[in-house]
């Protein structure tokens, strides 16, 4: 979604209010916005219809009017298009997500901006169908999709920081662009991309190795998304990379693998992998 279309005749009302000018240029991408609490995150107005219906120019401007010095929300989902992976980095967020990708795969670049607490909000392009907020997805990471909301730029965060877009990453500069299929299904969101007959097909088949590493990601995330006891799903696991990788993943690298999904899902693996810490 590069943003090439002209301001609202709107905007110029809002040239002494930065956030009423950030606003209304949202709005002109298609974005659903709201105003928040002056140096907060809290709504002024009840968002539960903006996740259905975007504001009009005119009621921006008047919200505006009325709070001149309040912060500004972007609502996420299917409304605006958007989902954002919000990560924090005082709760370990930016370590996490390292480590997600030494093992899974990079994050595609897209629109990026840096909170006022520090943190990144990464806004990618909505699936199409329905993606929850999942809050904790991983140690300081969240997702914020369908009913949830981000504070953007230029709001100010409650410690005095300014949220603004990282250099070369605002919506101007880059497009958005898919969430990776890998994350998706390491947070446990594989269900909504995958049919059971799929699933069926990956179990009895297997994968081609240069699929082994995504693919195992996906099928721990499935089971534990599912209720499956972490001990047993390490087991059906190994019996999977066993007989139907091609060839099979070391040892030492799907336990890795495995281990870094259930730290997704929150889940304790610490007597399951004990006995394996020599492999790693």
């Amino acid at each position: 979604m590069k943003a090439s279309i002209a301001p609202s005749s709107l905007l110029a009302t809002g040239s002494g209010v930065p956030a009423l000018a950030a606003a209304l240029r949202y709005l002109s991408y298609g974005w659903s916005v709201l105003p928040l609490r002056p140096h907060d995150k809290q709504p002024l107005v009840s968002w539960e219809p903006l996740q259905k219906a975007r504001p009009t120019e005119a009621e921006v401007a008047d919200w505006y009017r009325q709070w001149p010095d309040a912060n500004l929300g972007i609502v996420t989902g299917e409304i605006s298009k958007l989902v954002v992976l919000d990560v924090d980095p005082k709760h370990g967020g930016k370590d996490t997500l390292e480590r997600l990708q030494q093992r899974l795969g990079t994050l595609p670049m897209t629109v990026e901006a840096q909170t006022g607490g520090a943190g990144q909000h990464l806004y990618f392009r909505h699936p199409g169908y329905t993606l929850r907020n999942r809050i904790g997805i991983g140690q300081g990471i969240d997702l914020r999709g369908d009913g949830g909301y981000v504070v953007a730029p230029p709001s100010i965060h409650p410690s005095g920081g300014h949220y603004q877009w990282a250099a070369g990453r605002s919506p101007v500069d880059l497009a958005l662009t898919s969430l990776p299929k890998w994350l998706l299904t390491a947070a446990g969101i594989s269900h909504f991309t995958r049919s059971v007959g799929d699933w069926r097909h990956v179990v009895r088949e297997g994968v081609p190795e240069e699929q082994r590493n995504s693919m195992t990601a996906a099928l721990a995330g499935h089971l534990l998304w599912h209720g499956v006891d972490p001990h047993v799903a390490l087991e059906l696991i190994q019996a999977w990379n066993q007989t139907r990788c091609r060839p099979p993943l070391d040892e030492s690298e799907l336990v890795h693998i495995v281990r870094d999904i259930a730290r997704l899902h929150d889940v304790g693996l610490r007597e399951a992998l004990s006995n394996m810490q020599q492999l790693t």
